[in-house]
This record gives structure tokens, sequence and C-alpha cells, in this order.
């Protein structure tokens, strides 16, 4: 066999081989933003079988380009602890007591290289175009790559069985929008629907973000900006200490649940 066919062989070989043994996860992951990532690292070093979908090419949301395209974002004290565990570097504001700096280029591959070495599947270039809803239960994904998405192609999807699903698809929550469209679902809100995100408000944004990662119906977890979006909270800067404590305790949430 050539050279040419045997790299070729390999390449479908092993990514056919990655992607029929995560068909059936505990977690499936829609969007690769900071929460989702921290959230796919703690689970799959907890023991959970993970695949996390990204439609773009790289994962990392909007951690890559900082605040308007200047690669530096903010993390608050009581978020530096995952930084440390991720190996991520941060250096103090001054006069800005309990804030920091770090480079978000750093931030995000860091990010992704922790999610992935603790065991967690990353399929990138792929879209979720609804979810899989048995006996009152959201239970996994269906899924088709982005440019047949793009390209308004008629192409049959695949599907992707899960004990848990978690929206971390930022500020549209399009997962949770599939769920009161189509599936035609009440979540855990106090009119059953998406609030929407209200304007910036960054004290209140922070803190909502994690208040708000929650299980919104059987099955179906929300974090990050999706969460806040979801319960109509505030809108924050490029401040990630909420979104990286919001996908340490989304995490945390579904460990419990899957473990029940």
């Amino acid at each position: 066999m050539s050279i040419e066919n045997v790299i070729s062989s390999a390449i479908v070989r092993t990514f056919s081989e990655k992607l029929v043994s995560h068909l059936e996860v505990d977690v499936a992951i829609v969007g690769g933003g900071p929460s989702s990532l921290v959230a796919a690292h703690d689970l799959a070093k907890a023991g959970a079988k993970v695949a996390l979908f990204e439609r773009k090419l790289a994962p990392g949301g909007g951690t890559w380009g900082g605040g308007m395209l200047f690669n530096e974002v903010v993390v608050q004290a009581d978020a530096t602890d995952i930084l440390e565990d991720l190996g991520i570097r941060y250096v103090p504001i001054p006069n800005a007591e309990g804030y920091f700096t770090l480079d978000s280029v750093e931030m995000a591959s860091a990010l992704i290289y922790g999610a992935v070495h603790a065991g967690a599947k990353i399929f990138n270039a792929m879209s979720v175009e609804d979810i899989i809803f048995k006996e009152g239960k959201v239970g996994g994904l269906v899924i088709n790559w982005t440019p047949v998405e793009r390209l308004g192609m008629h192409v049959d999807p695949l599907t992707v069985v899960s004990k848990c699903v978690l929206d971390g698809t930022g500020h549209p929550s399009e997962i949770m929008n599939l769920a009161v469209n189509k599936a035609q679902i009440s979540l855990n809100t106090p009119t059953g629907k998406i609030l929407g995100e209200k304007p910036m408000w960054v004290d209140s944004g922070e803190a909502s973000t994690v208040d708000n990662t929650q299980e919104y119906f059987p099955g179906l977890f929300a974090c990050g900006m999706s969460a806040n979006n979801v319960m109509g909270g505030y809108r924050m800067g490029p401040i990630f200490g909420g979104m990286l404590k919001s996908g340490r305790k989304v995490a945390g949430l579904i460990l419990d649940n899957i473990r029940q």
C-alpha cells in the first residue's frame, strides 16, 4: 500500500473508531466555550464518558479574542483555583484587589488541552440540529457536519445517546431553544420558557452565571452564558471567573445525576 493510502486509511480508521465509541456516552456537551471545557475536564477526570460537539473548527468560544481583540481576559480570585488546576498563569491587576489578567490564547488552549487529556473527546466542525426526547427525558443529540448545515444540504444526521445533555452554546441557548420550541418542554424557569439575557451588569452577571447553572429539565443542563440567557441573567464583559465556576458547578451536578 502506498504511503498516501496508509495515511488516509489511518485517518479514516482512527476517527471512525473514535466516533463509533462515542455514539453512546454519559454526557454529551454542545458548544466548546470555557464553561463547557471546564465541565468536560472535571467530568472526564471523575471517570464520566464525555463527548463535546463544537460547531467551529476551534473550540474555545469567546475566549480567544479577549476584550475586543485585545487578547487578555480577567478572572477574579475565587476562580483562580481552576486556573491553577489547568496550569494557566495569571497576574494581579494594580488597584483592583482580587482581579487578575491572563492571556486569552493561553487560557483557551489550556482549557482544550486539559479537557482532552482528562479523557473527554472533542468533535469539531459538528453541529447539533435536534435532541433525542424519550419518555419525558432528554436523552441525546442529533448531529451533522457544520458544512452540511451551512450549505443547506439534504443529508440525514446521526444520533448520540447520552444520560445527560449540557447546553454550553452561549448566548443563543440553542439546545434549550430546541427543547422549548420543538419538543414543547417546560423548563425549570418562572415561565417555563427562556427568559432572555438582560443588558450588561458585570457584578450581577458574574454571580447569576453560576447561580443559573442547573438542570432545567430531566437530562438537560445549561452552563455559562446559556444558563444566564435561559434564566434572564445580566450579561458580563470579558470577565471569565463566573464562566469557569459555572463549568465546575455543572460538572458536579451532572456527576450526582448520573451516579444516581
